[in-house]
């Protein structure tokens, strides 16, 4: 099971004691290959949208297209999802990939809008997700109230009560 484990320290137990110059060493090699190893960033940013799918896929396209003047690569209004090129000036002149997932929620549940930027830092993620939430509320004013619902038990389908 964690036979990995038992060979990391097998392995460990084979090599020399290092000293404090080679321990400075490999910990700055170390340093350095996680910083050049050019793994992209898995953070997303999202939000729960309580003004319905039409407002918030449209809201969220007028923002990436209009607002920002980004460049919608795809999308798809039906399944939901807006692939776009993210400019900002930390990644330079070259553009990098965004992506906007609508999820839709269970009846009339909020819609749950997923915002990710692979390439760049999370607080862009949320700084999208904070001018939609904006966007939406100047536009639509404020969240429609969610109806309650009935306390009335479900009906038995039309079969006649039982006699014991």
């Amino acid at each position: 099971m964690f036979r990995w484990l038992l060979r990391a320290r097998l392995a460990l137990a084979s090599v020399p004691p290092l000293g404090p110059a080679g321990a400075s060493a490999l910990g700055a090699g170390l340093a350095v290959a996680a910083l050049l190893s050019g793994h992209e960033a898995t953070a997303k940013a999202s939000y729960e949208s309580a003004y319905g799918y039409d407002r918030t896929w449209n809201a969220a396209f007028r923002m990436i297209r209009v607002d920002l003047g980004f460049k919608v690569v795809e999308k798809d209004a039906n399944t939901g999802y807006l692939l776009f090129e993210y400019k900002s000036p930390e990644s330079g002149a070259k553009p990098t990939s965004g992506s906007i997932e609508l999820i839709r929620g269970a009846e009339d549940g909020p819609v749950t809008v997923v915002v990710q930027l692979p390439q760049m830092p999370h607080h862009h993620e949320q700084v999208l997700i904070n001018n939609l939430a904006r966007k939406l509320r100047q536009e639509y004013g404020d969240p429609p109230a969610r109806a309650p619902r009935s306390k009335r038990p479900p009906e038995d389908a039309g079969a006649p009560d039982a006699e014991p």
